[in-house]
């Protein structure tokens, strides 16, 4: 049997690639925080804590069944749930995250919905 995205996804969090792929998704969409490397490695250890939920069943996207999600999906989370969560969060930097979830979400959709859907 194939593995699940979630699992192949999680199994990429131990890859140098993926520390990369979080730096260039934080700078390309320009987050707030991109400069912060330990920002970037606790943003990559979330979203591989967001994996191993998935891989035992948690959904955590709306619309995501939770096999699939993927390594960009994991990392926005991390960001979106940082935001539910953390009220010492200022107003501006909240407002630069929200953006960039949005526009990150705008800009890979494909990320973020049922992989049966892109067929």
């Amino acid at each position: 049997m194939p593995k699940r995205i979630a699992q192949v996804s999680l199994d990429f969090t131990g890859l140098y690639e993926s520390e990369l792929l979080t730096e260039l998704m934080l700078r390309f969409w320009h987050h707030p925080n991109a400069d912060d490397a330990d920002f970037r490695n606790t943003v990559l250890e979330i979203a591989a804590e967001a994996l191993q939920a998935s891989v035992r069943g948690e959904s955590l996207v709306e619309g995501v069944p939770p096999d699939q999600m993927n390594i960009v999906c994991a990392i926005w989370f991390a960001e979106w749930n940082r935001i539910q969560n953390d009220d010492d969060i200022n107003a501006e930097e909240r407002v630069a995250i929200e953006k960039w979830l949005n526009t990150l979400r705008r800009s890979v959709p494909a990320c973020f919905c049922d992989q049966q859907y892109l067929d």
